[in-house]
């Protein structure tokens, strides 16, 4: 047990220097600190269709009012009352009809 302790000592003894020397080689990160924010600029924009659209007296394409309205209301109820399942380790038993011949 000894011999093991000199050799894990002395490769930790080695390791330090050589690490302590790259921590000082190591830059920050200006390129990166530059741009922080410009992918989520990126994708906030991309998402939206047409950002003059209020400016315009014509109305916009996409879904009318009560279309809207009624799918928001069906997104609502659905977790108002969310679909029970059974567990997480029953996957797909028990959903056959039990007739073993595929038919």
């Amino acid at each position: 047990m000894k011999l093991e302790q000199f050799f894990f000592t002395r490769r930790a003894a080695l390791m330090l220097p050589v690490c302590i020397a790259l921590g000082g080689c190591m830059s920050s990160t200006p390129i990166w600190d530059a741009h922080v924010g410009q992918a989520l600029k990126a994708v906030t924009q991309a998402q939206i269709i047409d950002p003059h659209a209020g400016e315009r007296e014509h109305a916009p394409d996409g879904i009318d009012g009560k279309s809207a309205a009624s799918a928001m209301a069906t997104y609502d109820k659905s977790f108002a009352h969310p679909s029970t399942t059974q567990g997480a380790y029953v996957i797909g038993i028990g959903s056959g009809n039990g007739n073993s011949s595929g038919q």
